[in-house]
């Protein structure tokens, strides 16, 4: 019936509505498949498609907050490299909550091309039916290690040293650390090796500990109630597991008058767009989301063509700012 509204084949139409005509249907023809499609109120129906065909043109991105900007970052990068073969679909979890084995076994029924899931829950094996890859997922030691297989990760090593040198040379001997309330493995990892450069290097972290949900507002209440102790326990230096954590630190320093970096300097993880604008600027372990996106698709990608992945291991590096004196 489109075609027939819009003379043209029905191939045409098929490219045009699931979103593969550029280069392969002209504007004016696309155009009217389009009007085509909305007089006559017509609707994909990928699920029967995918069951024709065995397998589906959809990818579904699993996400813990879509609101987030690093995960912005993340979703540039997987639709750029999907680009027109494959239709990407988003999915965020309930505040708070890392996604689960059940996430992916809902959309497992929609017999999608493939699933990626972003910071999945500890613990949580993510096999299906159809290829499934895992970002910022790290199991273990290795960097490309991931529950339930397949795994695009940071290499935290270098950077992560890279922090704890640049606070021992700045005369920081006792710092604080504000971790996530996450359920994601990638906190602990972020912890870990933060804890066991500082002991390599000499340096002390206070057993006063904050713990926070991934918000600017719980960040700082957090920090409202620790931030005394740390001071009475010798700390100079904070260090948040995710910058959104370092922003209610910055924020509840400014309100009680403390320097930064003056009295208390102040770092965190991810690099995201705001932290070059705070006051003062954040130093920061960048983790780049949009090549995080890129690498993931990429290794879907190889997985459904049978070809040699990408490496599963991308380098984080270390931003330095004015809030560790930088």
């Amino acid at each position: 019936m489109v075609a027939e509204r819009a003379g043209t084949s029905i191939a045409t139409v098929s490219l045009v509505v699931n979103g593969k005509d550029r280069g392969r249907v002209s504007a004016p023809i696309a155009t009217r498949v389009r009007d085509a499609v909305d007089e006559l109120g017509y609707v994909v129906d990928h699920a029967a498609s995918a069951l024709a065909r065995g397998s589906g043109d959809l990818v579904v991105l699993i996400a813990p907050d879509l609101s987030n900007p690093f995960f912005a970052e993340v979703i540039r990068g997987v639709r750029d490299t999907v680009g027109d073969r494959f239709q990407l679909v988003l999915s965020v979890t309930e505040r708070g909550a890392q996604p689960v084995a059940a996430d992916v076994r809902r959309f497992e029924r929609l017999r999608p091309a493939g699933i990626l899931v972003d910071a999945p829950a500890a613990g949580e094996s993510m096999t299906a039916s159809v290829p499934v890859v895992l970002l910022d997922a790290p199991g273990g030691d290795a960097p490309g290690d991931g529950a339930g297989g397949e795994a695009v990760n940071y290499d935290l090593s270098p950077a992560v040293h890279d922090l704890v040198r640049h606070l021992h040379d700045r005369g920081h001997r006792r710092v604080g650390y504000l971790d996530g309330t996450s359920r994601a493995t990638t906190f602990g990892v972020r912890r870990e090796r933060f804890e066991a450069e500082c002991t390599a290097a000499g340096i002390t972290v206070s057993e006063v500990s904050a713990r926070a949900d991934l918000t600017i507002d719980a960040a700082a209440s957090a920090t409202e109630h620790v931030i005394e102790a740390w001071q009475e326990d010798g700390v100079t230096a904070v260090v948040a597991a995710a910058d959104t954590l370092a922003y209610g630190v910055l924020r509840v320093a400014g309100q009680l008058g403390i320097a930064v970096p003056g009295e208390l300097a102040v770092a965190g993880f991810d690099d995201l767009p705001s932290s070059s604008v705070t006051a003062p600027a954040l130093t920061s372990v960048a983790l780049p989301g949009a090549d995080l996106g890129r690498a993931a698709a990429l290794r879907l990608l190889a997985m459904l063509d049978g070809t040699a992945p990408e490496t599963a291991s991308l380098p984080a590096r270390l931003v330095r700012r004015a809030s560790t004196g930088a």
